[in-house]
């Protein structure tokens, strides 16, 4: 059952606190008054009726009660705030009169768990984030506290919470997981032996030997350590065909009782055992010196894609793409605007990619700069055709390096405009948390990118009503 509002955050033992203690910071207050609008509420009453639409169950008003919404809101801005985990989110506030006080939760109540504010992440999803940070900019352009005037675009890697990716890694870690998995499967159904044999001894001494090979640095290693490679691929290959067959017999004997629970189980093993088999094909295909599409970098994260941006320091990244426009009032220096919902697609997407998406969100939001500034990655091109889709003038474009329209004073201000577009996604990096993303998968991806992008949109107007 949906639960929109918190009770009265008051209770008997505030009388007996200083009226200092009582008070919000001033931070704290001017967040508390933005996060007090109505119509963030009414987002997740929308996000419950589509809930009801699309399993048939009636959790608007059966079953147990979430915690309220506006609590739920005001933790999750102070979890990207300040960087926080679950734990460490739960821990601060039940410390913290200020906190609870800010989040609606009496000193006569429990903070709620970690374990309920990590699964409401998931079942609130993304889109119900993208459309409370439309809701923030939306209310900012109507009550006129905000003019767009410009905007300033560029795309940015959200690493994946995973480990740099080797092929002979990641088939050790199939192999664990495929027989971890299979034993369970195994003791559902009530198999007396384990079908998938665990095979991590062998794939140990793999390992072993490609770290003793390595460390020569020759020809001769190379080829050792590809041939090391290779055979922890066939390793990998057998535990497959034995997963396999373990889901079938499990679909064989889903019968009666627990049968819902013995296919759950056989899907996510036969889901698994896919993601080890494309590993097991790209060890093949590096092995015959063929290039690798769309190639996978992690089990638990299927959707994380290698990306190349030219960075000396960070020549490999692994993780999302996702592309951040920032609108501002003016293209001052320390110009500081809103960022509208991040455009993101799976694997490397161009920046050209990405800018149809972009500006279908400024345009949802009735925004329509007059200036654009754009960093060097666009093409000309397929810029200017983007823009004139959607009802901009491509010759008010920046596009650094590339097309720089106006006079010199013109060009220098937009140059130093759009370089103020990395520093932007910098700070979003160090201080909200965009720079690794803890949720796995690309939902997962979009969803902590969604919390980061509200909490300082929150911030940045926050300032300015103080």
């Amino acid at each position: 059952m949906l639960t929109l509002w918190a009770g009265q955050p008051e209770c008997l033992w505030d009388e007996a606190l200083p009226i200092e203690v009582r008070e919000l910071p001033q931070d704290l207050a001017a967040l508390d008054g933005l996060l007090s609008d109505p119509e963030l509420a009414m987002v997740f009453l929308e996000r419950w009726r589509q809930e009801v639409v699309q399993t048939g169950r009636l959790v608007l008003t059966e079953g147990r009660p979430t915690i309220a919404m506006e609590t739920y809101v005001r933790l999750m801005v102070l979890k990207a705030r300040y960087r926080w985990g679950y734990r460490s989110l739960v821990a601060e506030v039940s410390d913290s009169i200020h906190l609870r006080r800010f989040c609606r939760i009496s000193l006569s109540e429990r903070v709620p768990d970690e374990s309920t504010i990590r699964k409401l992440t998931r079942r609130v999803g993304a889109e119900t984030v993208n459309e409370l940070t439309r809701c923030l900019i939306v209310e900012a352009t109507r009550a006129k506290r905000f003019r767009a005037r410009a905007v300033r675009v560029d795309s940015t890697v959200i690493d994946a919470d995973v480990k740099y990716p080797t092929d002979a890694g990641l088939a050790a870690h199939g192999v664990s997981a495929l027989a971890r998995e299979g034993r369970k499967l195994a003791k559902l159904i009530g198999e007396k032996r384990a079908r998938v044999r665990d095979r991590s001894r062998s794939m140990g001494r793999k390992l072993r030997a490609v770290t003793r090979t390595i460390r020569r640095r020759s020809g001769e290693a190379k080829r050792e350590v590809l041939a090391l490679t290779e055979q922890t691929g066939e390793l990998l290959a057998r535990s497959v065909t034995e997963t396999r067959q373990l889901a079938a017999a499990a679909r064989r004997n889903a019968r009666g009782r627990g049968a819902k629970a013995k296919l759950t189980a056989a899907g996510r093993l036969e889901e698994l055992a896919d993601r080890c088999e494309k590993v097991a094909s790209q060890i093949k295909q590096r092995v015959a010196g063929e290039p690798i599409t769309d190639r996978i970098v992690s089990l638990s994260d299927p959707d994380a894609r290698p990306i190349r941006k030219g960075k000396l320091g960070k020549p490999n990244e692994f993780g999302y793409v996702a592309q951040i426009a920032e609108v501002t009032e003016n293209t001052r220096r320390g110009a500081r605007g809103l960022i509208v919902p991040a455009a993101s697609r799976i694997g490397n997407p161009g920046e050209d990619t990405l800018l149809p998406d972009t500006l279908a969100e400024l345009k949802r939001l009735g925004i329509s700069p007059r200036e654009v500034a754009l960093d060097g990655g666009f093409n000309i091109g397929p810029t200017r055709q983007t823009l004139e889709d959607h009802d901009l003038d491509p010759d008010r474009v920046f596009i650094a390096g590339r097309q720089q329209p106006g006079s010199k004073r013109t060009q220098r201000r937009m140059q130093r405009y759009r370089t103020g577009a990395e520093g932007r996604i910098s700070h979003l990096k160090r201080s909200y948390g965009l720079d690794r993303s803890r949720l796995k998968g690309d939902e997962g991806q979009q969803i902590w990118t969604g919390w980061s992008i509200l909490a300082y949109n929150a911030d940045t107007l926050a300032v300015r009503t103080r």
